[in-house]
């Protein structure tokens, strides 16, 4: 069965410098990973989230319950100014999905904490993430996605270790 990176390739054949094989796995990946965008964009316009905010979320929800940060631990790690992540924590404290907390021992410190409302939102989004996910590797038995994990994983270590 012919897919459209198929035709792409017939397209281009003989009118560019390329290796098909090469322009096979790297076209798939890249119109694979459009799929994985639009599926995650959905997900998110269904539970009513924007991107930063599921991702401010998600950060929040990854230190496990009382689900809390720094502001500036935030910002470092969803590489955003301070100022930024002002507003980012605004508009979600707004939305009544964290609140910010001073600390008992230091009264300076201020706290980010998830509340039941953002990790009831932020699990909304994830169970539809992961349903749309494991639709789009359902053709690959166990073994296939096994081999696919090895061999993408082979492939991000060469790139990410030079």
């Amino acid at each position: 069965m012919e897919d459209s990176v198929d035709r792409h390739i017939a397209r281009w054949r003989d009118k560019a410098p390329f290796d098909e094989r090469v322009e096979a796995v790297i076209t798939r990946i890249q119109l694979l990973a459009k799929h994985v965008r639009q599926v995650k964009d959905t997900a998110l316009a269904e539970v009513g989230l924007q991107e930063y905010e599921f991702e401010t979320l998600h950060r929040l929800a990854s230190r496990g319950k009382p689900w809390r940060a720094t502001p500036s631990e935030l910002a470092s790690e969803l590489m955003v100014s301070p100022a930024g992540m002002t507003g980012r924590l605004d508009g979600l404290e707004r939305a009544g999905l964290v609140r910010r907390l001073r600390t008992a021992e230091d009264r300076r410190r201020v706290d980010v904490e998830l509340t039941e409302l953002g990790h009831a939102r932020w699990m909304s989004a994830m169970r539809l993430r992961s349903a749309a996910e494991d639709s789009m590797v359902q053709p690959l038995n166990v073994a296939e996605q096994d081999t696919l994990i090895a061999l993408l994983k082979r492939m991000l270590l060469h790139v990410e270790n030079g």
